[in-house]
């Protein structure tokens, strides 16, 4: 087939390219770069399958294609909070543009959504059936808000146009080609401990996460995107939960040095808790996560080591 990912150069639409084009098919990649960083498609500039558009997806865009992953938008909240309109404009402005040319073409369109649709969640694990508990004018809204217009947008022209959509509710993903100063807490506690510095826990560190390595994710998203039995939406990720002072001291144990932990307060609306209700992945896709924590953490440290001098600048 031949597939358009937008955000195909950022840290999973990197991943989904390389994927893509292992199974075979052509992709096209756009990406305004924004977030997106070109060395993470380097090494596929020069498979004749490959092509990269360096565009914004809140300009429209024209290609005839059988797929499109749209994956666009900054996912981290330092880079989604640095300018907050572009970001909401980016999520729906973009989601317009890729339903529109899926109609046009009658692709089949998937949407990376993501677990914040859920906000600071009073249900625990998540499940699909759950509208979540989202604060629509705090400092992560751009984000949260943004992604659930893009859910509605999808389902709309799901109902009005037939249009043959896909949505995907992402949770924690991590793994090799995170940004390093993305702000995430996995990069965040990676980058610390190899830079020799304390590890920045917000709060008392006893609010949870779940994390997904990224070669599990993508699984998901193909096999997701091969079935017709549901068009979603769909939790993805790894439903073992873990405290940030448990990642904090494991990620300590694997990089070694003399770092310490430390406590800063918390930031408005973060989530406490944070698991996905992975059931229906698993009766449809016949999907759950397989990398355990310790080894995914191994490979995406081994990936920033080599990206962390000595002087202790990631570059």
């Amino acid at each position: 087939m031949r597939i358009l990912v937008t955000g195909g150069a950022g840290f999973l639409g990197s991943h989904l390219c390389d994927r893509l084009l292992r199974d075979g098919h052509e992709v096209i990649c756009i990406d305004n770069l924004f977030t997106g960083q070109k060395a993470n498609i380097a090494h596929l500039l020069p498979n004749p399958r490959f092509e990269f558009v360096r565009h914004d997806v809140t300009d429209p865009f024209k290609y005839e294609v059988d797929q499109i992953y749209n994956l666009a938008c900054p996912a981290s909240p330092p880079h989604y909070q640095y300018n907050p309109i572009k970001t909401i404009k980016t999520s729906v402005m973009g989601a317009i543009n890729c339903l529109g040319l899926a109609k046009r073409v009658r692709a089949r369109v998937f949407q990376a959504s993501t677990s914040e649709v859920y906000g600071d969640p009073s249900v625990h694990p998540q499940p699909e059936s759950y509208w979540g508990n989202v604060n629509p004018i705090g400092k992560r809204s751009c984000y949260d808000e943004g992604k659930r217009c893009a859910e509605t947008l999808f389902f709309d022209y799901h109902r009005e146009n037939h249009l043959d959509i896909r949505v995907i509710r992402i949770f924690n993903t991590y793994g090799p080609r995170m940004h390093p100063n993305d702000g995430r807490v996995v990069s965040n506690f990676i980058v610390q401990a190899l830079r020799g510095e304390d590890l920045t826990i917000y709060g008392d560190g006893k609010q949870t996460r779940s994390f997904c390595f990224v070669d599990d994710l993508i699984e998901g998203f193909v096999r997701f995107m091969a079935q017709t039995e549901t068009v979603g939406p769909m939790n993805l990720g790894n439903p073992g939960e873990f405290t940030m002072i448990e990642l904090a001291e494991l990620t300590l144990k694997l990089v070694g040095g003399q770092s310490k932990i430390v406590h800063r307060p918390l930031p408005s609306d973060d989530p406490k808790q944070r698991q996905p209700d992975i059931t229906l992945a698993k009766k449809v896709l016949g999907w759950e996560p397989r990398v355990p924590l310790e080894e995914g953490l191994k490979r995406t440290i081994e990936y920033f080591r080599s990206r962390v001098s000595e002087g202790g600048r990631a570059s």
